[in-house]
């Protein structure tokens, strides 16, 4: 087999017409016990037959070369296989868990978690998906649920020499045993009792694993951590809310010490820029959610991307999206690392699509603002970003309560009204996708407005483990979804591709097509430049996962998870009638030509 593949080789090139799945296969693979290297994931596009982690690479691209399923052949994609997983048990606020994860793919064999945080190790060889073993971290369901803002989720694992590396709701790190699926050894990261959950994926740095956490409505002093995975004690802990004598407490006024439950949550995995050592990971909003005169200030460093030194987690930089939130406007997503030309300029990017509805470019060397833009349909809010600071159009930073637009904001003297976009924000989680060819930025939209009924919330009421978010929302309108595209290098939106739901699971892009799934069960090809679809399958259950590829022997696949989770059926379901009917569903669904 090595013979024949060293001689296909040598046909494509002397040919100089071969496609790079054909190359690919054409290079020794790797064997399957192969340990993961920092050397592995610096280089992790080189491995295309792969994904070997969460976000394919450490610029959270999510982009693909393999060319086998292309605008021409997409038309013949079927179902090449399924497995049907776990982990749709409900506990504590919750009637049922979802898929929301990415399966890593190494050597022909998948890792993939459900929403109770157990991994599955598939044999994706023979054309058939076989799990070889299942790990079950044993989370109490009740109590980790209790807490899990929001739903019962696990967006995946890592990889780390001869170890899978994964998070459970009840705020442990656990390594598995990649080829037998026992548990070498396991940590507690984050603090149930105080409200505090994970739900991301731990990203891989040399030897430590990078983990956030999640529990903004709960109060928490939200964080980012670093495991040494030899020695399995933490390296550093960097709170994203200042204490008292930190910089940045100057942000937090008042006599509430609401520095103390000022929420600033990380739980979507972050990015690695090696060229500056430098973690760079999204912070989510203020607590309590929507009672910001409980909370003077700008509240740093919530609702902000912030750059922090790997080998200490001291922050070099940050750029807050929107000061002192009174909208529940997470900056939590994900930042894409890129190079490009901006305005005649080389730059060095981080890109992240906000909740606020707005997409943002920074420097990613300095924090320092490049361009925005609104990527949905309808912002009501703010009537725009400066484009000389970044920050929104009526920001006044002499002011201690931000009003923005002070007819729709919510506050002590506009205890009821709408915001558009919703709290749920123009993009969630789910994660964006990036063609460097292109230079086009794909990002999973949900149009949405939504009603939001403030509570005041009185001195000393923080209870842990209980909601502290001075408010609610509720869904008396219609929600939609796109996928919108955007040209970085000018920062303009350049084609959009309306769906009738929300997009509730992430984008994956190929040479000439973005793939993504609905909550209806819909899973879709797109021209990766005009946005036109060019293929579709019903899944029958919804989708909330990001979609990735891989190969095996040569051959492409497209994976997905399936199974409808988080919180949109607990409070967002008025706003998609259609979804109501959608039941609870657990499965892996395999595509090839």
């Amino acid at each position: 087999m090595r013979l024949l593949k060293s001689a296909v080789g040598r046909i494509c090139v002397l040919a100089l017409g071969c496609s790079a799945a054909a190359l690919l296969a054409a290079a020794p693979a790797r064997a399957a016990g192969d340990e993961m290297t920092q050397e592995r994931l610096l280089n992790a596009d080189k491995e295309q037959g792969n994904w070997i982690t969460h976000h394919k690479d450490y610029s959270a691209h999510r982009y693909t070369t393999l060319d086998q399923i292309n605008r021409e052949t997409v038309k013949h994609l079927k179902v090449a296989w399924t497995v049907q997983l776990g982990g749709v048990e409900g506990g504590g606020i919750w009637a049922h868990g979802g898929l929301e994860g990415t399966p890593l793919a190494e050597n022909g064999f998948l890792y993939v978690t459900d929403g109770w945080g157990s991994v599955y190790k598939i044999d994706a060889h023979n054309g058939q998906g076989q799990i070889v073993w299942k790990m079950d971290p044993k989370t109490d369901h009740d109590w980790a649920g209790a807490i899990a803002c929001c739903g019962v989720d696990n967006r995946g694992a890592a990889l780390w020499k001869d170890l899978v590396i994964s998070h459970t709701l009840d705020g442990r790190l656990i390594a598995t045993n990649k080829a037998t699926g026992e548990i070498a050894w396991q940590r507690q990261v984050a603090n149930p009792d105080r409200g505090e959950v994970v739900t991301g994926a731990p990203l891989i740095v040399r030897d430590m694993a990078i983990t956030g956490v999640a529990g903004a409505e709960y109060g928490i002093r939200g964080w980012v951590a670093a495991t040494d995975l030899n020695t399995h004690k933490e390296i550093w802990r960097t709170y994203t809310i200042p204490a008292k004598g930190e910089p940045g407490i100057e942000t937090w006024k008042g006599s509430n010490d609401a520095e103390a439950t000022g929420g600033g949550s990380t739980w979507v995995t972050g990015s690695y820029d090696p060229a500056t050592d430098t973690i760079i990971w999204g912070v989510g909003n203020p607590g309590p959610d929507w009672d910001n005169e409980y909370r003077p200030g700008d509240n740093l460093y919530t609702d902000s991307s912030i750059g922090l030194d790997a080998n200490t987690g001291k922050m070099k930089w940050h750029f807050q999206h929107t000061p002192n939130d009174p909208y529940d406007y997470d900056s939590v997503a994900e930042n894409v690392l890129v190079d490009a030309t901006v305005h005649g300029k080389p730059m060095k990017l981080a890109i992240e699509a906000d909740r606020n509805g707005f997409g943002y470019a920074i420097d990613r060397t300095n924090g320092q603002f490049v361009w925005a833009l609104p990527f949905v349909k309808k912002v009501t809010w703010t009537k725009g970003v400066d484009p000389e600071t970044g920050k929104p159009a009526e920001y006044d930073p002499k002011a201690q309560v931000q009003r923005y637009n002070a007819a729709v904001t919510p506050s002590r003297t506009n205890l009821e009204t709408d915001i558009c976009p919703g709290n749920m924000g123009g993009k969630n989680w789910p994660p964006t996708a990036y063609n460097p060819k292109l230079h086009l930025w794909y990002i999973p939209v949900i149009e949405s407005c939504n009603h939001i009924k403030v509570a005041v919330t009185p001195p000393n009421s923080f209870k842990p483990r209980n909601f502290f978010t001075g408010g609610g929302p509720s869904q008396p309108f219609r929600i939609t979804g796109s996928v919108t595209a955007v040209d970085v290098t000018t920062g303009k939106e350049v084609a959009k591709a309306e769906t009738p739901y929300p997009l509730l699971g992430g984008m994956l892009a190929t040479p000439d097509l973005v793939f993504t799934g609905q909550p209806d069960g819909t899973f879709a090809a797109f021209d990766a430049k005009t946005l036109a679809k060019v293929w579709e399958f019903h899944c029958g259950c919804g989708l909330s996962a990001p979609p990735m590829t891989f190969t095996v022997d040569g051959k492409q696949y497209i994976g997905i998870l399936a199974g409808q989770g988080g919180a949109w059926d607990k409070w967002f379901i008025d706003g998609t009638p259609g979804l109501k009917g959608m039941q609870p569903g657990s499965m892996l669904f395999v595509f090839s030509l």
